[in-house]
């Protein structure tokens, strides 16, 4: 029976890796298939693997002698390929479970030449694993010609494709046998000729990227590497210029700039100035001919240094490079001349580098670059002298402390302004004095010069340091300190090792560990709950899982505090005590003190669910207080407990029994969310307390908000509140508007403070950090609601607490369907209800706030409607009603 799909498996020397690449095809879910192992002349036991495997679908082709490369492998493969459909390999990777099923069935159903999908290296070291430019293969789609998306040039893999086969031998498509880097070459003219194209945003390829490959893509420290990829990029453009697609020519030395010299770029500063000097003059000419205007499109540092490659600069090109990488370290200078930002003292336009917006980062973000020139130790004590570069005068302007800090320990320090403007700075720290705990440190971390200003804003970088230093070693205590560069950008990195003779403590630390098990804590519990009685006057509070001091448990113990209630409280955190008050009564969650809590509380309030396996002591009353609205699916419901898994619901179900009073803002709410929980008890229909102070007002939380975020007074704010996506949660993939779009049209006017769920992990790009504030650490939300002048969410019930301040309220959600069908799943069509447009383009979006009044207007019969539906009952007295039912009611019983 004819194959579905050969997959054509490439390899020379490689036998140890080869069976986890065969069995990543044999263990396939398509399994009509073939598989063409091509021995490249190999001189191991690559024969002998291959005998191994009695599998009917393993061809196995050996030729006479070896290529000294990929590209007549492939063809000998291609060759001999009896599919209508082919896949690459290389014997150092991997292929995804599913990737030639779900390729073939994107070919066959979209009818395309080939389909592409998402590579994901894997750092064989670290374990770490990273998606090559996620963005270019999302969404699925199909793709009418390279003319219609060029920018999928820098997908110029031939691995992660499914091709028919015919397609390819009918346009003469094959490798090139007489250079390396034959992928770029291959996709050139793949994509000439390719009149549509599938891309699919799942994984199928998996790039293992091994500590010390000798592959040819790792071997970057070879000049030889450089001129194949060189060259490898010329034949590319002419192939194009060959077949009429002079047009794309552009586009593919764009992926060159981006993605390719790139490469190189980031591994300079550890590169010796010979080196540098040879790497400049292979590149000056593909350089120099590049199609005008595309030096103009790279990123601005990239443009920098390719300038100083063409001008003869290679001192300044190191320089530049470590602004690539690591910390992307600040330019040592800058000038600003008409609102224009250029690398270095003089106003090249080839040196504009005004995009990255460094000289407007408000101080918290500023840059300053630390230069490590001299270090040394004696003893435990390191010595350094630094030079520290202000390129945009930020400590010119604001009188600062200065200190440098790591590892619990602070030591100030005193900069000498010298006459190029720069800093020079003197620096001893006692390594001894570093906080290791009682049973040692292993680990490492990268000590920070940061400044200080007196309102307390802090700005803090690391330092780099000669790439090519060898490392101190220094003995401190019972450990072995290491401190020397690291990365590609060569910061200095302190590394801690412990002893072997701390090994003695090793039995301190199983129990620690031993003790602190949540099965050990909860066995413990349920003992404790049968011998101590309930106390009358003190309760458990918590809000967030312990994250903070907000929500409605805030709101209610304000109450509380007002009155003079006899009630002792105690808040749970899961951190430090940071965004917590000073003096506020604290107990870290999960400790043994918040166990004896729990057993001893006669009340426990909170806002999420205390620990699910806690059964409540007879006696103690549960307030929950619930953070949010129905918008979203909830409980059942949701997909975390939809399936139908007795465990996961039972759980659930048995939290939700422990309830004795639910707050509830309001009738919509009682409609969906207790049988969504299976919730019967008692419901407290007077409002959210949390909204309390949305509809009361509080005329300081502007300034609050305006200080500690660095907001200027004639910016307006945008609440940016997006809620994070159940199957991407800490991915950043909540936050979909275009941050720099958005910065280029409306900087000047708006600031985006910037609010992700609790679970999201988003890094704010530096690039936007002028027009983004990041506030997922702010203590209190109702003060970012209270200053801005519009909210910006999608699926979050915060657009029902918004609505309580009759303020502007914009939906981005340009995944609505998938979200409502596919992925969290939503209790209404927001495009019918919402109180404000659902958009789906960042270009939607800077015209409604552009013309604001007109859309608040437009919908303003829509949001008086959702207030209507979910605000009824907010009407500021949530607070004092709650704490009249739940804490004047029945009392807990001892």
């Amino acid at each position: 029976m004819q194959p579905d799909v050969s997959v054509v498996l490439i390899t020379f020397n490689d036998s140890a890796r080869l069976p986890r690449a065969l069995a990543s095809v044999l263990n396939q879910s398509l399994r009509n298939l073939e598989v063409i192992v091509v021995d490249d002349a190999s001189t191991d036991a690559t024969p002998r693997v291959i005998a191994r495997h009695d599998d009917p679908r393993v061809r196995y082709i050996r030729r006479e002698s070896n290529s000294g490369g990929c590209g007549a492998p492939r063809n000998t493969g291609l060759d001999a390929a009896r599919a209508p459909h082919v896949m690459f390999l290389d014997s150092d990777d991997e292929l995804a479970p599913h990737a030639c099923k779900s390729l073939l069935e994107e070919v066959e159903r979209t009818g395309a030449d080939f389909a592409s999908g998402q590579i994901s290296r894997l750092f064989e070291e670290t374990g770490r694993t990273q998606r090559y430019y996620p963005s270019l293969y999302a969404p699925r789609r199909v793709v009418e010609g390279i003319r219609a998306e060029p920018r999928l040039f820098l997908d110029g893999f031939a691995t992660n494709k499914l091709y028919r086969t015919e397609f390819l031998r009918e346009h003469g498509l094959r490798f090139a046998e007489n250079l390396h880097y034959e992928d770029h070459v291959f996709t050139a003219a793949l994509y000439c000729a390719a009149r549509r194209f599938a891309v699919v945003p799942w994984v199928v390829y998996v790039w293992r990227r091994a500590a010390g490959s000798t592959s040819i893509s790792s071997s970057l420290r070879d000049m030889g590497n450089v001129r194949d990829r060189v060259r490898a990029a010329q034949v590319g453009d002419a192939i194009l210029r060959d077949n009429g697609c002079s047009d794309l020519v552009a586009d593919r030395q764009h992926r060159f700039l981006q993605q390719d010299l790139r490469v190189y770029l980031n591994k300079l500063p550890g590169h010796p100035a010979v080196w540098v000097k040879e790497f400049a003059s292979v590149t000056r000419p593909y350089l120099d001919d590049l199609e005008p205007g595309v030096l103009g499109r790279a990123d601005p540092m990239i443009r920098v240094c390719a300038h100083l490659i063409r001008t003869g600069h290679p001192e300044d090109l190191v320089v530049a490079a470590r602004s690539l990488t690591g910390p992307k370290a600040p330019p040592r200078h800058a000038l600003r001349v008409d609102g224009r930002t250029y690398w270095g003292t003089r106003a090249d336009p080839a040196m504009d580098i005004t995009a990255l917006r460094l000289a407007e980062l408000p101080f918290q973000a500023s840059r300053i670059r630390h230069e490590v020139t001299e270090m040394s130790a004696a003893g435990t004590v390191v010595s350094m002298t630094v030079r520290s570069y202000d390129p945009f005068a930020v400590l010119r302007r604001w009188k600062c402390a200065a200190d440098l800090t790591v590892k619990g320990l602070t030591v100030p320090l005193e900069p000498r302004r010298q006459a190029d403007g720069s800093y020079l700075i003197q620096v001893e720290f006692d390594l001894a004095k570093a906080r290791l705990g009682r049973l040692g440190f292993h680990g490492r971390r990268d000590p920070r010069i940061g400044f200080t200003r007196e309102d307390g804003h802090r700005t803090a970088d690391r330092l780099l340091v000669d790439p090519a230093m060898p490392p101190l070693v220094l003995t401190v205590g019972r450990h072995e300190v290491a401190a020397g560069p690291a990365g590609d950008g060569a910061v200095l990195r302190v590394s801690w090792r412990p002893d072997p003779a701390l090994r003695r403590a090793s039995r301190l630390r199983v129990l620690r560990d031993l003790a602190g098990r949540a099965d050990v804590k909860l066995w413990a519990y349920r003992r404790l709950i049968r011998v101590l009685p309930r106390r009358r006057d003190l309760a458990l509070f918590e809000s967030d899982i312990g994250a903070g001091y907000t929500g409605n448990p805030r709101y209610i113990y304000e109450e509380l505090v007002r009155r003079g209630l006899p009630l002792e409280v105690r808040w749970s955190t899961r951190g430090d005590a940071a965004g917590f008050p000073a003096g506020l009564p604290l107990v870290r969650r999960m400790s043994w003190r918040y166990i004896w809590l729990l057993a001893r509380a006669g009340y426990w309030v909170d806002s999420h669910g205390l620990p699910l396996a806690f059964p409540k002591p007879k006696g103690t009353r549960y307030l929950q207080t619930w953070h949010g609205q129905t918008l979203k699916t909830v409980g059942f419901d949701a997909p975390d407990l939809r399936g139908d898994f007795p465990g996961p619901r039972e759980r659930w179900r048995a939290a939700v029994a422990r309830w004795d009073a639910l707050v509830s803002p309001g009738a919509e709410f009682e409609r969906v969310f207790p049988p969504s929980n299976g919730y019967t008890g008692t419901v407290l229909r007077f409002g959210s307390p949390r909204c309390d102070v949305l509809v009361n007002g509080d005329p300081s939380a502007e300034a609050r908000v305006r200080e500690a975020l660095e907001i200027p007074s004639d910016r307006k704010i945008l609440l940016y509140a997006p809620t994070y996506r159940d199957r991407a949660k800490s991915g950043g993939a909540s936050v979909r508007v275009d941050l720099d779009a958005l910065g280029d049209a409306l900087a000047d006017e708006w600031v985006v403070v910037l609010r992700t769920h609790p679970v999201e992990r988003f890094e704010v790009p530096e690039r936007v950090r002028h027009l983004v504030r990041e506030a997922g650490s702010y203590p209190e939300v109702n003060d970012l609601i209270l200053a801005s002048d519009a909210l910006l969410s999608d699926y979050s019930s915060i657009i029902c607490d918004y609505a309580c301040t009759g303020r502007p309220i914009l939906l981005y959600a340009d995944d609505y369907d998938e979200y409502a069908r596919v992925e969290r799943g939503l209790n209404y069509d927001l495009r019918e209800i919402g109180p404000g447009p659902v958009l789906s383009s960042t270009g939607e979006l800077v015209a409604a706030l552009r013309d604001l009044p007109a859309v608040t207007a437009e919908y303003a019969a829509r949001y008086a409607d959702f207030v209507t539906l979910f605000c009824a009952e907010e009407t500021g007295k949530a607070a004092p009603r709650v704490v009249d039912a739940f804490f004047h009611g029945p009392g807990p019983r001892p």
